[in-house]
């Protein structure tokens, strides 16, 4: 397996070096709105310690990272009135990787609802950041 690359871009936002829409952070992982995202309420939920991905991480990473995704699960599904979550990581290219810094993928899903395509082109930065509130707002709700 390739060595991990310490200027993937989600490392480099892990480092303030570029931008993102934060929507919760602790010690150990970080969430940010997905700038292509698939649904309203796409967010990347991010370890910080290093790792390729799944195959290469410290089985330590697992529970907190886990553990984020739960809680971002839950405030999408709440910030979004959706009636499910998809939970993606994806592992090598092979298995559709693209950015080399383990990630995990909660979108907010209702029936019936495609995903958008993954074309590349980025959303509006404004949309995002009012999402965001959204999530945070749900996040900081008794229920969630």
């Amino acid at each position: 397996m390739p060595a991990y690359d310490p200027n993937n871009i989600l490392a480099k936002i892990l480092r303030g070096e570029i931008p993102a829409i934060k929507v919760y952070e602790d010690q150990d992982t970080v969430a940010i709105m997905d700038i292509m995202p698939q649904a309203d309420g796409h967010v990347l939920v991010i370890p910080r310690a290093p790792s390729r991905n799944l195959l290469d991480a410290d089985p330590a990473t697992f529970k907190a990272l886990y553990e984020t995704v739960q809680v971002i699960g839950r405030a999408v599904k709440d910030a979004f009135g959706a009636e499910g979550v998809l939970v993606q990581q994806f592992n090598e290219p092979a298995a559709g990787q693209t950015i080399f810094h383990l990630h995990v993928h909660v979108i907010p899903r209702r029936a019936g609802e495609n995903l958008r395509a993954h074309t590349g082109k980025m959303a509006d930065m404004a949309l995002l950041a009012r999402q965001a509130e959204m999530i945070k707002q749900a996040l900081n709700s008794p229920q969630t």
